[in-house]
């Protein structure tokens, strides 16, 4: 076979393209739709199609990796604790892919370095925010450098950056899902190892393509907890690989990593007039429902009538009857006051407390005193409160769900639940949030606050069941009305 006749591979907007092939039947490609004498397929599928050719004993010209010449990677400083280490060696032993599954502050991101240093070739680490991005280049940047005692032939490796305006692509680079999105038609052949940090975010439509654009063979993804509520973490082994290595808070606090904790609900009742309300909403919701021919109020009626509402005059009315709903059992007087308790009874501990909405933060940090974070809260002012929550300057701060993920949040030993989803995702972020070893040997403490006789019981049930599921731990059911006082 000649040259020309030989197949030829090259990366084209995210995808690989086959030329002269012969038509020959390659697995995971098909046409071009504009030129039928050219095959194409995911860049996700380069590794596959490689192995298919080379087990098929085919010659073929591959022109897709474009991976830039990188120094060596070596991080002999960075020690891995014997839990990470076998997250590591899991990882390789699956051909370098799949997902490690650990809790916030279990140390996933030293994993994702060791990673780069084992495959010691040009990697791309995507993250959810840029407060993660600088975290990650921050940490990169010194183990990457800390072996240059010779300061004549050092070579100081420069970690680059996608996102937050900046635009600077290196052998190591760091993006955002936002940036990675818009950029991996063009990057895809550049990176022989992806992590995805954060990877629940990773199926999403739109953040998917970032995966299926990329050639990279090698594949990493971190998590806390890798489900999600619509169940697209279905799509996760086909676009990372599987869980590789997966252990929960519970074990790794019985070892001394973490803090042992607890979680504990305490139940309130609303006043009589926000529980009349509360009673009015409900019904009206639950009649809106019923007119329309839905049987009970699952997700999946609810999103039906949220799309139908722009449309459907009963729709909205039942759809605005359950936000009301909903805001009185979330908001509730009932809530402020256990919180008051709750704090006087907790003076000394260091304490984050975590609403569902903005209104309830400012609410909560004028009535208390509180200094806040909301996603509006300006970089150097959170950076301020955050330094002084660490230095105890400021024993607690209210926020709502900028501090679940993406931001490093100093250590605490109290976590408060004013309100929150059904999402046992979001509870196990919080947890994370004040798991942290204690100097003095104290437990974790995360308290949620329900409102009884409202929905908002499911909800906390519902999400209490999936911290059980993922954490393994001994939740438990302290309940304190505020009728038994």
């Amino acid at each position: 076979m000649t040259q020309s006749q030989k197949p030829r591979l090259f990366f084209d907007k995210g995808t690989v393209c086959i030329k002269n092939s012969g038509l020959v039947r390659i697995p995971q490609t098909k046409f071009d739709e504009h030129d039928n004498k050219t095959l194409r397929s995911f860049g996700l599928n380069y590794k596959e199609i490689i192995e298919y050719l080379q087990k098929s004993d085919l010659d073929y010209i591959d022109q897709v990796p474009n991976y830039p010449s990188s120094p060596f990677f070596q991080m002999s400083n960075l020690k891995l604790r014997d839990y990470q280490k076998n997250a590591l060696d899991r990882w390789i032993e699956s051909s370098m892919r799949g997902c490690v599954v650990l809790p916030t502050g279990a140390g996933k991101t030293v994993v994702g370095i060791k990673a780069i240093e084992k495959v010691n070739a040009a990697t791309l680490i995507i993250v959810p925010t840029i407060d993660l991005m600088e975290q990650w280049t921050q940490n990169l940047s010194r183990y990457l450098n800390q072996n240059t005692n010779d300061e004549i032939n050092a070579t100081i490796t420069t970690v680059g950056n996608l996102g937050g305006r900046k635009n600077n692509i290196q052998p190591i680079t760091v993006a955002t899902y936002d940036s990675a999105y818009l950029r991996a038609p063009y990057i895809g052949n550049q990176f022989k190892l992806v992590i995805f940090d954060e990877v629940h975010h990773l199926p999403a439509p739109g953040y998917r393509s970032i995966a299926e654009q990329l050639i990279a063979p090698y594949r990493l993804g971190l998590s806390a907890t890798i489900q999600r509520e619509d169940g697209l973490d279905d799509l996760i082994p086909r676009l990372v690989g599987g869980i590789v290595f997966q252990q929960g808070p519970k074990e790794l606090s019985e070892q001394k990593h973490l803090a042992e904790f607890n979680v504990e609900r305490r139940q309130v009742n609303l006043t009589y007039e926000e529980q009349i309300q509360y009673n009015n909403y409900h019904s009206q919701f639950t009649e809106s429902l019923a007119k329309l021919g839905f049987r009970i109020p699952s997700m999946h009626n609810i999103r039906r009538l949220i799309m139908m509402s722009n449309r459907n005059k009963i729709a909205r009315e039942g759809l605005l009857a359950r936000n009301k709903a909903n805001e009185i059992a979330l908001n509730s007087e009932s809530k402020v006051e256990e919180l008051q308790k709750i704090l006087q009874e907790n003076r000394n501990a260091k304490t984050i407390i975590f609403t569902q909405n903005n209104k309830m933060v400012y609410y909560l940090s004028n009535k208390f005193l509180i200094p806040f974070i909301t996603y509006k809260t300006g970089k150097d002012e959170r950076h301020d409160v955050l330094e002084r929550f660490k230095s105890g300057q400021y024993n607690a701060v209210v926020t709502s769900k900028v501090l679940d993920e993406g931001i490093d949040v100093p250590d605490a030993e109290l976590g408060i639940i004013v309100s929150g989803t059904g999402s046992g995702r979001e509870l196990i972020q919080r947890l994370g949030r004040i798991l942290r070893p204690k100097q003095d040997g104290k437990k974790a403490r995360l308290i949620e606050i329900v409102s009884k006789q409202t929905r908002e019981t499911n909800t906390s049930a519902k999400r209490i069941t999936a911290l059980r599921k993922n954490t393994e731990s001994s939740v438990s059911s302290n309940e304190v009305s505020n009728a038994d006082k």
